[in-house]
């Protein structure tokens, strides 16, 4: 299976070009402009490289302080001992032992700078690893916040280790997160309670209209208000089932099985029923295993669906393919429909966001589907991303890890 790539960035219409260039500074204000570049160069490099500079040159200092005490006392050594070379006279002793002692430091400086050279290098690439090895904890905060999400609060550094100033962060880090994920939660739980509760009048609703169409005696125009009532409840019913779906996955999973993404594609394409009004339907549906909830995933895939045979044209066809993909199980759904404006894509994503917020297509719609189908792969820990097609239409593809 082959999917699209993702498109390129583009600058959106109307956003600000490129500011134009300043002219240059005058000569009397270029040393203070390089005093404040050198001002802020600390800040410009990272803490890793701060910390292997800092190394180096630590290990610099210690190793001129020690060549300068090894200089004094080998030279005050060297001036103290007696040369005896039998003819010569106090004058030239004198002399040689001048001679010998200045050529014996040169030489001692120069192998020493030379030595102190070498090691310092390897000092600096030992010190990066050093420092490496010394921000892992750092680098394992970044990750988990690089991860998380809405419906992945429940996840912990858990940093092992002794109390320092990282652990102490790493704990603080997890005490948010902790409360983070009791607010989400209880909002979670707001939505769902509320769906649910109305849920009971709308179910009435619809009961009393059913039999008041059903009355023989109605007149039509009663008949007329009561199914345009039943449409309305109808279309309601479907945003609280897709509010509830929405809270739902939101949530952390708490099932977690092996299900392949054909076999769930395939079943919620049978939920939709088949209708001679409706797109033409291609598939292709190859093996995808992956692990999660069966039906959370089956909503995602009967969402992706159903939102391509909404937002359709006349005549129009819908492409369904399942497989693997770099390394990933896959569903991706392409379909015919009108223009997307590359810049809208992402905001479709978006809870009861519309193309061109056009309040009349809200028929076709609650505007969850998208909102649904990004909160069920968020829950998977996967990726959603959608492609405008050529011609109208979307592409869109859901990425989730392999089950191994």
């Amino acid at each position: 299976m082959t999917g699209p790539a993702r498109p390129g960035e583009h600058p959106r219409p109307g956003a600000p070009g490129p500011a134009p260039r300043s002219a240059p500074p005058p000569p009397a204000d270029r040393p203070r402009e390089l005093l404040t570049d050198l001002r802020k160069l600390p800040s410009r490099i990272s803490v890793r490289l701060r910390l292997t500079l800092l190394y180096g040159l630590l290990f610099f200092l210690a190793g001129a302080l020690l060549l300068f005490v090894t200089y004094v006392l080998v030279a005050d050594i060297l001036s103290n001992v007696e040369v005896i070379v039998p003819g010569a006279s106090a004058e030239q002793l004198h002399q040689l032992r001048q001679t010998y002692v200045h050529e014996t430091m040169q030489q001692l400086i120069g192998r020493s700078l030379m030595a102190l050279a070498g090691i310092g290098i390897m000092a600096l690439v030992l010190g990066y690893f050093v420092a490496d090895r010394a921000l892992s904890p750092l680098q394992q905060v970044t990750a988990t916040a690089r991860r998380l999400s809405e419906s992945t609060l429940h996840e912990r550094i858990a940093l092992e280790g002794p109390e320092d100033e990282i652990k102490e962060l790493a704990d603080t880090f997890d005490a948010m997160l902790e409360r983070l994920g009791h607010a989400f939660d209880s909002q979670s739980r707001f939505v769902a309670n509320a769906s649910h509760e109305l849920r009971t009048p709308l179910a009435i609703n619809r009961t009393l209209l059913e039999v008041a169409l059903g009355d023989p005696e109605a007149s039509q125009d009663l008949k007329s208000v009561g199914r345009t009532l039943l449409a309305t409840n109808a279309r309601n019913e479907r945003l609280i089932e897709g509010l509830l779906l929405l809270a739902r996955s939101e949530r952390e999973l708490t099932t977690r099985i092996p299900v392949d993404l054909a076999e769930v594609t395939a079943t919620a394409m049978e939920t939709l029923g088949d209708d001679d009004g409706k797109p033409v339907i291609h598939t292709e549906l190859t093996p995808a295993p992956a692990v999660g909830d069966p039906v959370l995933l089956e909503h995602m895939a009967g969402n992706l669906v159903g939102n391509a045979l909404k937002h359709n044209v006349e005549d129009g066809e819908v492409w369904v393919r399942t497989g693997e993909l770099d390394g990933f199980a896959a569903v991706q759904v392409e379909n015919t429909g009108p223009v997307v404006p590359a810049y809208e894509v992402d905001r479709l994503f978006e809870p009861f966001r519309r193309l061109h917020n056009d309040r009349v297509e809200s028929a076709k719609g609650a505007g969850l589907g998208l909102s649904i189908v990004r909160s069920v792969v968020r829950a998977h820990r996967g990726s959603v991303y959608a492609a405008p097609r050529r011609g109208g239409g979307l592409v869109v593809t859901v990425r989730l890890p392999l089950a191994r």
